[in-house]
């Protein structure tokens, strides 16, 4: 059984609730990705993403240096274990129309499973692309 510890991303970029959308954006273009965690500490109680940040600043004409992540941010947030099976990651992201989930051990984040990482691992090709297929249909 392959687990998400075995792809993870230990690593992670992440933002605190009061940081500028500017930060999240500029991590989402320096590591290229659509999200980012926000972190208390290392406990996570939030994403943020590209789409929130264009939504409720962007498309509101709002400065996106005076914005503070927990305006935009989603705060109930999918998590998973590192020991979690990767057919369950894959069936959370499909189920929960997500491309990244945090991993959380002791209640801090340890990493992060992203979509691309079940892809990595063979066995889990066609449920990677599978559950993409879901995020994307229903997202349309």
């Amino acid at each position: 059984m392959t687990k998400v510890a075995d792809v993870m991303t230990k690593n992670v970029k992440s933002c605190s609730p009061q940081d500028a959308v500017s930060n999240a954006a500029k991590i989402m273009r320096d590591i290229d990705c659509g999200s980012v965690p926000i972190c208390e500490g290392n406990k996570v109680v939030g994403m943020i993403t590209d789409r929130d940040i264009v939504l409720n600043c962007v498309a509101d004409n709002k400065d996106s240096n005076a914005v503070q992540c927990q305006e935009c941010m989603t705060s109930d947030v999918i998590t998973c274990s590192p020991d979690t099976d990767l057919h369950e990651c894959s069936r959370m992201m499909a189920e929960h129309q997500v491309r990244r989930i945090p991993v959380v051990e002791n209640g801090a984040m340890v990493g992060i499973c992203a979509i691309g990482d079940l892809a990595t691992v063979d066995i889990h090709v066609n449920e990677a692309g599978e559950a993409l297929s879901n995020i994307s249909e229903q997202t349309h």
